[in-house]
């Protein structure tokens, strides 16, 4: 089982890097299908995410400059929300976790698939307020479900805020690192964290992250949409089928 859990940090590094998320969305339905309960899988997919959110951000640094103030806003409030996270996961069914997990993906495909890739306007500012919220909702659901937040967070950007789609990717990566350490922390309190399993996966997500970012940056933004909505389709597929 060891070195499948490794086998699977270096995929979901390497999705995590390329697509500026936190890897949960590949990496909980991988490991559904590998036989842990949706619990399980949420406490392995938050620790690894603490390991590939700071090591691509770190990669990420040159590129996402311009995002850094607002992440650090709505980071914060992803912060606050993943804190309230072992709460949930503790107090509700695994089977409510992989319905609102099936339904997240749904509105991250809709709400991307209707966004241009690259926005012709300015971008607006937004008031920190506003950030902080978002942030913080948005930590509260992603950590409840083992994502770090990205599938909800870069629809939103993209959608609502006129981000550039390679940009909001950057800055959802920003936001894991985040959410996911608030999310690690109420996990281990609650006693439901696997810290064993979630290290392997997540030294082995390191090396995924590198390679992955690498590949992020030679991709085309009309390419790089589309390369996502696939994405989300083939997760989308196999949390259906795991759920009904």
């Amino acid at each position: 089982m060891t070195l499948e859990l490794a086998f699977f940090g270096i995929i979901t590094g390497f999705i995590s890097g390329f697509f500026g998320v936190g890897g949960g969305m590949i990496l909980v339905p991988l490991l559904l299908l590998l036989g842990y309960v949706m619990k399980e899988a949420v406490a392995i997919s938050i620790m690894q995410m603490v390991f590939s959110s700071i090591y691509g951000s770190i990669l990420n640094a040159k590129h996402a400059q311009n995002v850094v103030k607002d992440g650090l806003i709505i980071g914060l409030g992803g912060f606050v929300g993943g804190l309230q996270s072992g709460y949930i996961v503790t107090n509700v069914s695994n089977e409510s976790l992989q319905y609102l997990f099936i339904i997240i993906l749904i509105f991250s495909i809709i709400r991307i698939f209707y966004s241009p890739a690259v926005h012709d306007c300015e971008r607006k500012s937004h008031s920190k307020l506003t950030l902080f919220i978002i942030g913080a909702f948005i930590g509260i659901v992603a950590m409840s479900i083992g994502v770090g937040g990205s599938i909800l967070l870069t629809p939103i950007l993209v959608g609502f805020m006129k981000y550039d789609l390679k940009s909001a990717t950057a800055l959802g990566l920003f936001f894991v690192i985040f959410s996911s350490v608030a999310g690690f922390a109420s996990i281990s309190l609650h006693g439901q964290m696997l810290y064993f399993e979630g290290a392997t996966v997540g030294i082995g997500s390191l090396i995924g992250v590198y390679f992955g970012i690498k590949a992020k940056h030679l991709v085309k933004a009309t390419s790089y949409k589309q390369y996502i909505l696939i994405l989300n389709l083939i997760i989308l597929a196999a949390m259906l089928y795991k759920t009904i």
